[in-house]
């Protein structure tokens, strides 16, 4: 099973998130860290003892602002390392998941944790690792989300969805057939499928990268094409996305 690494300076979102990773039957082992520099000290030791040794870490649930060295300086030291542990972002602070896909690290989760929301971080940590295809757990399919459709529920592939609408505590899921009215706050999707290429544009709207045919610059404005619907962007999302397109393949 997993043996982990939680590294939080402040003690009652590291004991929560200690109480939470140990309910987790992946997770064989979990010990904290209360700040980075432990936390590397910590690693070193593990790095030192091997994959297979008693010292092992596999995944690394890491803060971002820390005093000192923070979250993000240690996954760039970690960066260095032949073997180094996964790593999983866990913070308050949503602006810095760029940085983390350019780390490859596995998740990148917000504060408040949610007991589902990390579990489904542990999954893609297993599946990362050499234990994924070992551990059977019955959570619900990530490819797929469930749509009602009178009164039949039907699953609706993520992939085939180009972008999801807020309509208050709803979320309007816009696919080239079509579109479905699920009751999840837009917050929650752009969460869960932030590494599945899906990114704010607008407080509005969640697109799917894969699915932007163009963007647009006129007077001032921002917009992306998706499909036949053109998009607005806001001023605050319009550099991370712009990034996010010149990187994509």
């Amino acid at each position: 099973m997993l043996r982990a690494l939680a590294v939080d300076d402040e003690r009652p979102s590291l004991e929560e998130l200690l109480y939470l990773l140990n309910a987790d039957p992946r997770i064989g082992s979990a010990e904290g860290a209360g700040d980075a520099t432990e936390a590397l000290r910590r690693i070193n030791r593990a790095l030192e003892s091997g994959p297979h040794g008693p010292e092992a870490i596999d995944v690394v649930f890491l803060d971002i602002n820390m005093p000192g060295l923070d979250g993000l300086d240690l996954a760039r030291l970690l960066t260095g390392f032949a073997e180094p542990p996964l790593v999983v972002f866990v913070t308050a602070h949503e602006d810095f998941a760029v940085q983390a896909f350019d780390l490859k690290a596995v998740d990148y989760v917000l504060k408040p944790v949610r007991k589902e929301r990390l579990a489904e971080a542990v999954r893609r940590a297993a599946e990362r690792s050499d234990l994924g295809p070992r551990i059977p757990v019955h959570e619900p399919d990530p490819d797929h989300i469930p749509v009602e459709l009178g009164g039949v529920t039907r699953f609706v592939s993520v992939d085939d969805i180009t972008h999801v609408e807020a309509q208050g505590d709803y979320a309007r899921l816009h696919t080239d057939k079509g579109s479905h009215l699920v009751r999840i706050p837009l917050s929650t999707l752009e969460e869960r499928w932030r590494f599945r290429g899906f990114v704010r544009i607008h407080r509005r709207h969640l697109v799917a990268l894969r699915h932007i045919g163009e963007l647009r610059l006129d007077a001032g404005t921002v917009s992306v094409r998706v499909g036949s619907e053109e998009l607005q962007v806001s001023r605050r999302h319009t550099r991370e996305l712009r990034d996010l397109l010149m990187r994509r393949p």
